[in-house]
């Protein structure tokens, strides 16, 4: 596990101990949840609180771990370690039909050989309620209770008419409803929708995201909702949960997320960003493309490293030059419906901008960025640290791989930590050429140069600062200068997490 992983995770569980000890209504509790596959961490020690009646859902790429920690509270997987518990009862080993839960796939499941009536009822014939009228203690519902639950489902759902229709004859959204309903006819406490939208056209899915956060107002009950959209995310959500490599990045609502994003990650992810490395001179001014600007933060260190977000539509473009902080030259202009998106060259670097007015390519422009349009966050972090073995003279063993590295006051054997700056590694095309395989997980351009991280076959993370430009799930090689890279003698008792050494 690495060292940023298990620095976001802390934070993560000490934000919501804060949270719960102010109010503890939380009817779900993820307490420090990790899961491997094949010696691969999708979930690394992961805790999260979510309250009772919530629309909370959890975003992020392909393979970031949020349909995996659905499948974990639905009881459809096992944690590798760590507990869940809904209502403060742990529920790892109960089994998915005893759980208060029930899901909706992006793949409706639905059974082709019955109506939709009887796909809804279908869960009510075989649930078992408590009467103490009867003999066992038990029984099943009635028919005439099961018409009466599943009919009401079906309003709920816009279906009420549509009880006798063969479900092959409905269109996407409509089967995608009888889901809905077909899960919500048991009365769970929780409702787990696994990208429920994913397989509708964007007419329907805007439809559905209004029909769906109607549904939870009526319902009241909690609903957890996974999707790859931001904008569906935006839409729905009382509380955001943006996941990546199996952590949480930032969890807020929806709003503060947008604009107050914790990190470059979620400030590239989370809509159309401008993300520049800069240094924080004084309270209320950064430097950052060679101008000293003003912003509305205070709180940093004199002089230090800093990561600015600028949003496209926060930035004023002027015709003409000399008239704000920046000016450059239009390079490309796109209608996009409701505004123009421009990309704009200014001070080496390309700014996207959005705009109700066009500029047309070629065209000289200046840009304006006011102080409460620029945001602040800390860097993530400012040089990869690894554990490793010193293996012989001058070669060091970590991340799964051995490489040249002076070793003078070090002896065979002994464990080091190991500093590795962005600047020291080199990502080759063919990972053959390099002495570990890796593949890209992101990439920022931040300014002249870009900061990509890859993921590496032994589990681990690097981030590299580099002028090319690499793809998502490029497949890679990793070279190190070892000129570069220092050593520091390993303590097992020494925390060595979440170091910002400035590279």
């Amino acid at each position: 596990m690495n060292s940023l992983k298990k620095t976001q995770s802390a934070e993560i569980t000490a934000k919501n101990a804060a949270g719960s000890a102010k109010k503890n209504d939380n009817i779900i509790e993820i307490k420090g949840i990790t899961k491997v596959f094949d010696g691969t961490t999708v979930l690394d020690n992961l805790s999260l609180g979510i309250k009772r009646g919530q629309f909370i859902t959890l975003l992020g790429p392909s393979g970031c771990g949020k349909t995996t920690l659905l499948r974990l509270i639905a009881g459809f997987e096992t944690p590798t370690s760590g507990e869940i518990y809904i209502e403060g009862v742990p529920i790892t080993s109960i089994p998915p039909f005893r759980r208060p839960v029930n899901t909706v796939f992006q793949k409706y499941a639905l059974f082709p050989h019955l109506n939709v009536f009887k796909n809804v009822a279908f869960g009510l014939k075989l649930k078992k309620i408590p009467d103490e009228t009867v003999k066992k203690g038990v029984r099943k519902y009635t028919k005439a209770e099961i018409e009466q639950k599943v009919n009401k489902a079906l309003k709920l759902v816009g279906l009420e008419d549509y009880g006798h229709r063969d479900v092959n004859s409905l269109s996407g959204g409509q089967q995608q409803r009888v889901a809905i309903a077909r899960a919500i006819v048991c009365e769970p406490k929780v409702l787990l929708l696994d990208e429920p939208l994913g397989a509708l056209d964007l007419k329907m899915r805007k439809e559905m995201q209004i029909e769906l956060k109607k549904m939870h107002d009526e319902l009241g009950i909690t609903f957890i909702f996974v999707t790859h959209d931001q904008e569906e995310a935006l839409t729905m959500s009382d509380v955001v949960v943006v996941m990546n490599d199996g952590v949480i990045q930032q969890m807020a609502r929806p709003k503060k997320i947008y604009d107050e994003p914790s990190n470059a990650f979620v400030a590239d992810f989370i809509g159309e960003s401008n993300i520049l490395s800069g240094i924080m001179v004084k309270d209320y001014a950064i430097t950052f493309l060679g101008k000293t600007l003003e912003c509305v933060d205070k709180g940093f260190e004199k002089n230090e490293r800093i990561d600015v977000v600028i949003r496209p539509e926060d930035i004023i473009i002027k015709n003409g030059q000399g008239k704000g902080h920046f000016d450059g030259q239009v390079l490309s202009t796109v209608f996009k419906g409701t505004y123009y998106e421009m990309e704009v060259l200014a001070a080496g670097y390309e700014f996207t901008v959005q705009s109700q007015t066009e500029f047309v390519k070629g065209t000289a422009v200046s840009l304006e960025i006011k102080p409460d349009s620029i945001h602040i966050m800390k860097k993530m972090l400012t040089i990869n640290k690894h554990i490793g073995e010193v293996v012989g003279e001058n070669l060091v063993s970590f991340c799964g791989g051995e490489f040249e590295v002076p070793t003078d006051g070090f002896d065979t054997g002994d464990e080091v930590i190991v500093y590795v700056p962005f600047t020291a590694i080199t990502l080759t095309d063919d990972e053959k050429d390099g002495v570990i395989g890796a593949n890209v997980s992101q990439s920022f351009y931040k300014g002249n140069y870009y900061q990509v991280q890859v993921f590496t076959d032994s589990d681990d993370d690097f981030y590299i600062d580099t002028a090319d430009e690499w793809d998502m799930d490029d497949r890679v090689g990793i070279i190190i200068d070892g000129s570069k890279v220092k050593l520091e003698k390993y303590n097992p008792e020494q925390d060595t997490e979440g170091e910002t050494a400035n590279a």
